[in-house]
């Protein structure tokens, strides 16, 4: 009898659907006295594993349904230490915000009148003015974190910027050159002037006693002359600026001008007792710098060549440049003097320079005036010296100056960018870019095996040759513009060219 008890109760035990006494209630009936609604009863047979259709209000789903207004209010998180402020969305001005929104749609206009009478109207309703009201807006304090709470992310954000986040994004500037040409012979002499490159695109070479010309655009070689004396060579070679031209100084004393088109020498100008290592055009009148420390200024449309004297320097005349507006000459020498000539002859006849710089302790060869500040001029000094000067000639203050630690063999400017690249000699035989007015380096290209003798630049501003001792001439494309940029740049150019030929007609 005992045995079939104990199977009855084992049998109640396991069945599910019965009740089981003394149980605590369950979650959906906690929840449905707590809300004062009569929830089912145990006794109704009901089993919480069983399906059941309940009500909305004892499920997850929130009570009140989004966008309608209700007794309870979302809450902002009270979790201390969080590192997110949610805003409280029912403050915001979400009716408002809509009209704004949907009155940008409409074309109509308004008159003033009627624009200060809404003013108005809105003002005496909403307190306020609706044109000034902000669209979104938070309004609430956030919630202080704890006392002792460090976030493990503030040495992310509030550490220094490093120099690679902060370097702003440059153009691209090829580190290795363009193009490489043999110059055998090229004489390795800092106080000559051997390369120049016309507005027509060819680039002149001295070579030791003879003058190429080499046409960028199809890679043609042209030798154009060869002195008669083998002792003699060529010292300077400048191109006349509308490119047809070319001058060429010589060792023996003797300035030539030579015919391009037909490859033919025009006149023989003699009027110096030493080499001529020095030369600038300005139109029609051709500076010539010597070994004597003497300038001259020849006229080659007459036959009386020889116009004017200057007599600054005592020892060789190494840099030599007119000013863009052909106001000034500026005239560097072995003496370590800088000098900046006018244009015309003082009232007593003679031609005596402006200004007379002399912070350089060595030769300065490196002479070049800014295409946008025409009293600007940039120098540079040999092995002794080694510093870049910014001078405004006008006044004659020196405005910066930077040690370039190295042999300044020649300064240029760029056309397309607030920059300078200069060229060195010993020890890194190098080529830097630097920005102006701030002189920070921008970077140095490198691939002379010796010292850098002379710089040109192309027609564009985009490349710069470099000639050096080791016998080589380098193309570097340095200074090329953005596609955008260029293209603006050559309207302006060809707009510039159809006004001067209109009034030329």
């Amino acid at each position: 009898m005992a045995q079939f008890v104990f199977e009855a109760d084992l049998h109640g035990l396991l069945r599910l659907d019965t009740p089981i006494p003394n149980a605590p209630p369950a979650r959906w009936q906690r929840k449905a006295k707590e809300s004062g609604a009569p929830g089912p009863s145990p006794a109704a047979g009901l089993s919480p594993m069983k399906p059941v259709n309940r009500s909305h209000s004892f499920s997850k789903t929130p009570s009140r349904t989004p966008g309608k207004s209700g007794s309870k209010i979302q809450s902002t998180p009270t979790k201390a230490g969080g590192d997110r402020y949610i805003p409280n969305r029912s403050a915001m001005q979400m009716e408002i915000a809509n009209f704004l929104l949907t009155k940008e749609n409409d074309p109509a206009e308004e008159s003033p009148t009627k624009k200060e009478q809404q003013k108005a109207w809105a003002v005496n309703l909403n307190g306020f003015d609706i044109e000034e009201a902000k669209i979104l807006r938070l309004t609430g304090k956030p919630q202080n974190a704890p006392e002792g709470y460090q976030n493990n992310l503030k040495v992310l954000y509030s550490q220094k910027v490093t120099p690679g986040s902060s370097r702003k994004n440059g153009r691209y500037i090829p580190s290795m050159p363009d193009r490489i040409l043999d110059a055998p012979e090229i004489r390795n002499d800092y106080y000559l002037n051997l390369i120049d490159w016309s507005s027509q695109n060819f680039l002149a070479v001295a070579l030791d006693n003879s003058v190429y010309l080499w046409n960028h655009a199809s890679g043609e070689i042209i030798q154009l002359l060869q002195m008669e004396h083998p002792d003699d060579y060529v010292s300077s070679v400048s191109w006349i600026k509308e490119g047809n031209y070319l001058a060429v100084g010589t060792s023996n004393a003797e300035v030539q001008l030579w015919d391009i088109q037909h490859q033919k020498r025009l006149r023989n100008m003699t009027s110096h007792s030493s080499r001529v290592g020095s030369l600038s055009w300005n139109s029609y009148i051709l500076s010539s710098g010597a070994r004597t420390g003497h300038i001259h200024h020849h006229d080659v449309r007459v036959a009386e060549h020889h116009v004017a004297t200057l007599a600054g320097h005592t020892q060789e005349v190494c840099g030599l440049k007119w000013s863009l507006d052909g106001r000034y000459l500026a005239s560097g020498g072995n003496d370590n003097l800088v000098n900046i000539w006018p244009c015309t002859q003082g009232d007593s006849g003679h031609f005596a320079p402006l200004q007379t710089f002399t912070q350089h302790q060595g030769a300065v060869k490196a002479v070049s005036w800014c295409p946008w500040q025409s009293n600007v001029l940039a120098t540079g000094g040999g092995t002794s010296d080694r510093h870049i000067r910014i001078w405004n000639v006008c006044s004659g203050t020196c405005l910066s100056t930077v040690d370039a630690h190295s042999q300044v063999c020649s300064i240029l400017w760029s056309t397309n960018y607030k920059e300078f690249i200069s060229g060195h000699g010993f020890a890194q035989n190098q080529l830097v870019i630097w920005k102006y007015p701030t002189m920070a380096k921008v970077t140095e290209l490198r691939g002379h095996t010796a010292r850098v003798l002379n710089l040109t630049m192309s027609p564009d501003g985009a490349t710069v040759a470099s000639a050096a001792a080791d016998e080589t001439l380098r193309l570097w494309r340095c200074f090329e513009l953005d596609p955008i940029k260029k293209k603006e740049k050559e309207k302006a150019n060809s707009a510039k060219s159809s006004i001067i030929h209109q009034g030329i007609r």
